[in-house]
């Protein structure tokens, strides 16, 4: 099928390599020329394990997902999107400045640029992370500049490491189409798009726009309130002598409640669970029912809780005072497998130290560009082993194997104090204080 991605940014960018692997023929559009070239010659302007991998094989002919690779290009003429059968909108939705809400500028511009090249019976579907009632609006303006086109909502459940993954093999798959009788037809039309995975097993659900558009927003919210609430736990784990990560073994045995997201740390961060869950409360207040998400604000509050706890474990550690201190930071990406430093707690963290006075000192594997545009006034060093080199504390915030692998020996040779704070709950406390360590982690003795 001939497709069409509108914002090639990390959602559309995936997308429309993965579309593109499954047999699709597709162009991708963005208005960022140097994006656009990057990605015409298989160079992916972030960091995405495989994704790079599968825009060559694309463009060598390869093959994908289980299909024979169609063709795919990129372009910033949005004229070139006619004649395909389905566009995807997959425009980012960044928090409002100064607000909570969702910043909808980038979808509406989207949505309205294209309706002037849509043709009798394509689909435009919605991919983007809307508030609740968007996709009603966007189909009743629709309706006004391109009656016979069709809109859906398509919401993604990528996750950042595992776009590709996601994208080609995904858990589900949930179609928003209004109930009449052109909806089977519709969706006949995506149940093709998505042949491969379907036939891979990817459950399929077809819902209303609401639901769909909720769906997004209510599994990030709960991951969110999940990893909140271990955090909370983390915080009467240092009260009363406790340790957290026994805990969430304990209570991660309970089948009703799992394992996953039961992480105690640092907090998320990232481009999509803080200004998704803001932008929840924010629809919800709108609607007249923010007082089903109030809880919402105290998992908020948590999360950045945490941050604030690990400066002051950390200057503990430090014998109250940062001056004179060279702290060696071990991550600036949000979550390993990423350069994404989007609300970071790593860099947050390291940002406060710096202020109280510390020499900081931040490495990554991948993220160190993106965190000196962000943080410039932070120092950088790509080399860990430099980075570890006269340490006087080290804070283990981003968990990239590369860190969680470390030996306690090889290390306590580089650095000129042997403290280690372990904000993600990954090292073995036993291993680092046997070395003669001092160890710290949020939630445990």
């Amino acid at each position: 099928m001939r497709i069409s991605v509108i914002g090639c940014g990390y959602l559309g960018a995936v997308h429309a390599a993965c579309m593109a692997g499954l047999g699709h023929d597709v162009v991708g559009v963005d208005v960022d020329e140097g994006k656009v070239a990057a990605l015409q010659s298989a160079a992916a302007p972030f960091y995405e394990p495989g994704l790079n991998e599968l825009l060559a094989d694309i463009q060598a002919g390869g093959t994908s997902g289980g299909a024979t690779s169609g063709s795919l290009r990129f372009t910033t003429d949005l004229g070139q999107i006619a004649g395909a059968r389905a566009h995807f909108v997959c425009v980012g939705t960044p928090q409002r400045r100064g607000e909570n809400a969702a910043d909808l500028r980038y979808v509406d511009a989207a949505f309205a640029s294209a309706a002037a090249h849509l043709a009798p019976g394509d689909l435009i579907i919605g991919k983007s992370t809307v508030p609740v009632g968007t996709a009603r609006r966007l189909a009743e303006d629709l309706h006004r500049t391109a009656p016979e086109a069709r809109l859906v909502w398509n919401p993604e459940f990528l996750r950042e490491g595992h776009a590709v993954t996601d994208t080609l093999h995904p858990d589900r798959l949930v179609y928003g189409i209004p109930d009449d009788p052109d909806r089977d037809a519709t969706a006949a039309v995506l149940d093709e798009i998505y042949a491969a995975p379907l036939a891979g097993g990817s459950a399929r659900l077809i819902t209303d726009y609401p639901t769909a558009e909720l769906v997004k927003t209510a599994a990030n919210s709960f991951l969110a309130t999940k990893i909140s609430f271990i955090n909370a736990m983390a915080e009467l784990c240092e009260a009363a002598g406790a340790d957290v990560t026994e805990l969430a073994d304990a209570i991660g045995l309970d089948d009703r409640i799992g394992r996953k997201f039961l992480n105690a740390g640092l907090g998320f961060g990232g481009g999509c669970l803080p200004k998704d869950i803001r932008a929840f409360m924010a629809r919800a207040g709108e609607l007249g029912a923010d007082q089903a998400l109030t809880f919402l604000r105290e998992v908020d509050a948590i999360n950045m809780r945490r941050r604030i706890r690990m400066v002051e474990l950390a200057r503990e550690v430090c014998d109250g005072s940062f001056l004179g201190q060279k702290i060696a930071v071990l991550g600036a990406a949000f979550k390993p497998e990423s350069d994404d430093v989007r609300d970071s707690p790593a860099l947050n963290v390291a940002a406060q130290i710096q202020l109280q006075g510390g020499n900081v000192v931040v490495t990554d594997p991948k993220a160190l560009a993106n965190a000196e545009h962000r943080f410039p006034d932070l120092q950088y060093e790509e080399d860990l082993e430099t980075a570890l080199t006269g340490a006087d504390a080290v804070l283990l915030l981003t968990e990239w194997t590369q860190f969680t692998g470390l030996d306690p020996e090889a290390t306590g040779a580089l650095v000129r104090t042997r403290r280690i704070l372990d904000g993600r709950n990954v090292l073995t406390p036993a291993t680092w204080r046997a070395a003669g360590w001092t160890y710290r982690a949020l939630g445990r003795p």
